[in-house]
């Protein structure tokens, strides 16, 4: 069933909005999945902050070349049944939900990404953005490195102060 131009108008506004707020998009073949599988794959993005659209590549290139970040972005990856996902907090959850979903669905397989900045990212670039820590696992880690002196001191204090107790108890009970 074909799409009335008002639809496709509607389409290419909504992924030129969706495009001028992502912090990161991540690209995926999709072919073989069930339905069922998109509607998990969905609710995991969603819990994740990611949405996925899927769409034709024609329009995905026109909502592309409406916007200026990524008039000139290299879209030659863009081929095939493809689903897109977007996020506009954090540059790697797009890739980082589509990574684990393949990896209980091998169906699914990653292409390709953009930046927000406009780079066109290829499947070893998404792959390693999936890999590396969330964002809020990050800030974790440097609160850990910065505070990791303080309680080192702490430590070191309460151990000195303890040892000083026993060595008190002892004098008393002898």
């Amino acid at each position: 069933m074909a799409i009335t131009k008002d639809k496709k108008q509607a389409l290419v506004s909504e992924l030129a909005e969706l495009f001028a707020g992502a912090k990161g998009t991540a690209v995926a073949k999709y072919q073989g999945l069930s339905v069922a599988d998109l509607q998990e794959l969905r609710k995991a993005a969603r819990e994740a902050g990611v949405t996925i659209k899927v769409v034709k590549n024609r329009l995905v290139r026109v909502a592309m070349g409406e916007n200026s970040t990524y008039k000139e972005t290299d879209t030659s990856a863009l081929l095939g049944q493809l689903l897109y996902a977007f996020s506009n907090d954090d540059e790697v959850a797009p890739a980082k939900v589509l990574d684990t979903f393949a990896k209980t669905h091998p169906t699914l397989e990653l292409v390709a990404g953009f930046s927000g900045e406009g780079l066109a990212q290829g499947t070893a670039d998404v792959k390693a953005l999936a890999g590396l820590p969330s964002k809020h696992q990050l800030i974790a880690e440097v609160v850990a490195q910065l505070l990791s002196p303080v309680h080192d001191t702490t430590n070191a204090l309460s151990g000195n102060l303890h040892a000083l107790l026993d060595g008190i108890e002892a004098k008393a009970t002898a």
